[in-house]
């Protein structure tokens, strides 16, 4: 089976779909990696490294042939160039990568009728033995923490409380609306450069996770009932929950030195959380940083890609900050796609798409010819029919277990590198394990009475 590695075309797109070492995991699986030249540059992994791990460097024309291509961003995701991508591809072609769906399932149904079996890994199920495949988390937590680097940036004084000969500078104040993957990790990289950092999310159960991190979880009576799917999603609130809601986010920001919202709903508008009557209250040099920006935002004033002043409040709208830290991001999500590459290995040494698999039937959109999610079918307004059990693609004999528990050890996760699922996360679409609280607690420990 042959599985290739395209460059990204996405506009300043950096990250690669896998690194050196991950090619040498899945070639002891008895997959054969072909790598497209120049696909790792932007990682600052060169064609040479791939070389040396054992992969094959070839042109995209021969890439796009292969029985498996590997994106981080495939057709849906890529709004530049995916639908040229999906010409190139050919019926009974698998595609692994993010994809969009819920938001572009228009690129879903071109993947279908090409005869493509795409998997969108953003869609991966909330289940524990699907954690180490959730490339939702891992770029989350690269994006929590790139925030709060770009707020630090932008504020015109220091995070730190600093007691000196020429007087004391207060420590900064930080605001984070959301606590999933993303908030709890921006919060965690606050309080670290030394600010004063509370958070906000609708479920009050989260508060062990934001206080075990050392920030303050702000109480407000507007806790919903209903926040989320089955699926762990966030959903849409009432328009009269919403506007209580603003009304408190209000009052919060214009006390903050730093706001940074992260609450998102997969295939819907961001929810609007700041107003523009709001941020004419916030402190001048204020800064406001919109994880959300990519679909509509949480500020009214945000724009995406973008740096906005207006009332002397500088709004960033980042869309694809896991980009920016290119090599570690490309390591996270080559950990979790490898993960899932090895779980389509089965016992008999086969490589095939079961859909009997909880894990395949939630991230498999298009298969056989035909768009097989619910969601995105009702989308498209197709029916699905029943879908036949894929064939056997591969037998890889030389296939070992001791690969599988190999990568298990390399995708355990510290809290400064990702956060593990929580199925009841509501303000953002990703997640948080309660399993790394413990170890927040003992990185974090600040001294909270310096910085009031």
């Amino acid at each position: 089976m042959k599985a290739a590695v395209l460059k990204e075309r996405f506009p300043d797109e950096r990250r690669v779909a896998l690194l050196p070492d991950n090619v040498k995991k899945l070639q002891a699986a008895g997959y054969e990696i072909l790598i497209e030249r120049g696909a790792g540059l932007g990682s600052s992994i060169t064609d040479e490294d791939y070389s040396a791990a054992g992969a094959q460097l070839i042109d995209r024309a021969e890439a796009t042939a292969a029985d498996i291509l590997l994106q981080v961003r495939s057709a849906g995701a890529n709004t530049a160039n995916g639908d040229d991508d999906v010409q190139l591809m050919h019926a009974g072609q698998i595609v692994i990568g993010m994809c969009d769906p819920l938001g572009n399932a228009a690129a879903i149904g071109m993947l279908a009728e090409q005869g493509v079996s795409q998997v969108a890994l953003e869609m991966v199920p909330r289940i524990s033995r699907a954690q180490s495949m959730d490339v939702l988390s891992s770029m989350a937590t690269i994006a929590g923490y790139r925030a709060v680097l770009h707020s630090a940036f932008e504020l015109p004084r220091m995070f730190p409380l600093n007691m000196t000969a020429a007087g004391t500078l207060k420590a900064a104040k930080v605001f984070i609306i959301g606590a999933g993957v993303a908030g709890l990790q921006a919060a965690a990289t606050a309080k670290r450069l030394g600010a004063v950092v509370s958070a906000y999310d609708v479920r009050p159960d989260c508060r062990e996770q934001v206080e075990s991190i050392g920030a303050r979880f702000v109480e407000v009576q507007l806790e919903s009932d209903d926040a989320e799917d089955e699926g762990g999603y966030a959903k849409q609130q009432s328009e009269e929950f919403l506007v209580k809601q603003r009304e408190l986010m209000a009052e919060l920001a214009a006390e903050s030195d730093v706001v940074i919202t992260t609450a998102a709903i997969p295939g819907r508008q961001s929810p609007l959380l700041i107003s523009a009557d709001a941020v004419a209250t916030m402190k001048p040099g204020s800064v406001i940083v919109d994880l959300a920006a990519e679909r509509g935002g949480n500020c009214e004033l945000t724009q995406a890609d973008e740096t906005v002043v207006v009332h002397n409040v500088t709004i960033l709208g980042p869309t694809n900050l896991p980009s920016e830290i290119p090599n570690h991001a490309s390591q996270m999500f080559g950990n979790n796609i490898t993960k899932f590459l090895l779980h389509l290995v089965n016992d008999e040494g086969e490589v095939r798409l079961d859909l009997e698999d909880e894990i395949i039937q939630g991230c498999l959109v298009s298969h056989a010819g035909q768009v097989i999610n619910e969601r995105i079918a009702s989308m498209l307004g197709v029916e699905i029919e029943e879908a036949k059990q894929s064939e056997d693609v591969m037998d890889t004999d030389n296939y070992s277990e001791d690969v599988d528990d190999e990568l298990d050890a390399d995708l355990e996760l510290d809290d400064d590198a990702a956060a593990d699922i929580d199925s009841e996360d509501a303000m953002d679409t990703d997640n948080y394990s309660e399993d790394v609280d413990d170890d927040l607690d003992a990185d974090l420990e600040l001294d909270d009475e310096e910085n009031q």
